[in-house]
């Protein structure tokens, strides 16, 4: 059940990174896709080092490790 959570937010993120970021730049939106990138790079990567910080501290998942 695990593998079926991660698989399906794997799908949505590329999904949203690079399909979204294409159409918005194919219609004229080139500078809200920079800003967008950039939101995503530092944002979602420091949340995405938390979680994998919390999960090897703790050796469980983010959840029962709190």
């Amino acid at each position: 059940m695990l593998f079926i959570f991660a698989a399906t937010g794997s799908a949505v993120g590329l999904g949203n990174i690079w399909k979204f970021p294409w159409m918005t730049g194919e219609n004229g939106g080139g500078a809200f896709v920079l800003i967008y990138i950039l939101s995503v790079i530092f944002l979602a990567l420091p949340i995405m080092c938390a979680e994998i910080l919390i999960g090897k501290r703790g050796k469980q998942n983010p959840v029962n490790t709190l």
